[in-house]
């Protein structure tokens, strides 16, 4: 990704382009253990790491969403607005750990 366009993304996201960076240097370092033959469990730890980080940023995403876009449209929008950010939610939860 450009620098140009981590400046675009603002601060908010910039933190979880870093940690998703992070993630990638993760999973070339797994393909590798497995290239190299390595313990089963040794790779089986190092994915749930990447699992449990993952989960972190996606987190932190619907955190976000829901303290600025959601919040938003029940504060100024109309009912329909509002109810698709409701279902929109729902959805999410819905396929949320899968």
């Amino acid at each position: 990704m450009a620098k140009g366009t981590l400046e675009r993304l603002g601060t908010r996201h910039t933190e979880d382009i870093v940690r998703l960076r992070r993630i990638e240097g993760q999973v070339r370092g797994i393909q590798k253990m497995i290239d190299d033959r390595r313990y089963c469990v040794d790779i089986i730890t190092q994915l749930q790491s990447i699992s449990s980080a993952i989960a972190r940023v996606q987190e932190r995403i619907l955190k976000r969403h829901l303290e600025h876009c959601v919040a938003e449209a029940i504060r100024s929008g109309g009912e329909e607005d509002k109810q698709e950010k409701i279902e929109e939610i729902i959805e999410v939860l819905k396929n949320y750990g899968k």
